[in-house]
């Protein structure tokens, strides 16, 4: 058990049957009240991500989850199958669970399983994934007034906004948090 206002970012904590993950933390003190803690947290039960407020001294269950690095292998319709490579175990999450991390998979991508007492919770992606620009439109000229973009589609089926001066066929770099280009593979 820790104090609210130890919570960090990335830290996991248990409360009322939920599970969640720290995404940021705002500590405001004032003079005449105590301080107050506001976390921004995911449940990773439901993926849905909210605000809490605590006052400081309030007490929180902090837990460790399991990673497992597995290997995404099929896709069966309602379910993505991933496989441990060290013991060959396979195990199915339902694509419910995944509706964001799907447009990252390819096929053959290794990835962490995150679970919680043998409850499987999610994936966890890297930071940035290389995918090919499968559609583009064609550059236009002129169109330089601000930031020059155009759409692309990758073979995942991700729509993205590239540079003028990147073409069909090539491979990009796009972060996993905002589905946005982050530069050339």
């Amino acid at each position: 058990m820790v104090n609210v206002t130890e919570l960090r970012p990335g830290n996991y904590f248990l409360e009322e049957g939920n599970i969640y993950q720290v995404l940021d933390i705002l500590l405001n003190k004032t003079a005449m009240r105590k301080m107050v803690a506001k976390v921004k947290v995911k449940n990773l039960r439901t993926g849905a991500i909210n605000e809490m407020s605590r006052n400081s001294g309030y007490m929180i269950e902090t837990i460790r989850l399991e990673k497992r690095q597995m290997q995404y292998l099929y896709d069966t319709g309602d379910f993505l199958c991933f496989m441990d490579q060290e013991t060959y175990e396979q195990i199915e999450i339902s694509k419910d669970r995944l509706t964001w991390e799907i447009q990252f998979l390819k096929g053959e991508e290794i990835v962490e399983i995150v679970s919680y007492e043998n409850e499987v919770l999610g994936i966890s992606l890297p930071a940035k994934v290389a995918l090919k620009i499968v559609e583009c439109e064609p550059a236009v000229r002129g169109d330089t007034v601000n930031k020059a973009m155009k759409d692309a589609t990758l073979e995942t089926g991700l729509h993205v906004r590239v540079p003028l001066f990147i073409e069909e066929g090539e491979v990009i770099l796009v972060r996993t948090d905002n589905a946005e280009y982050d530069g050339r593979a």
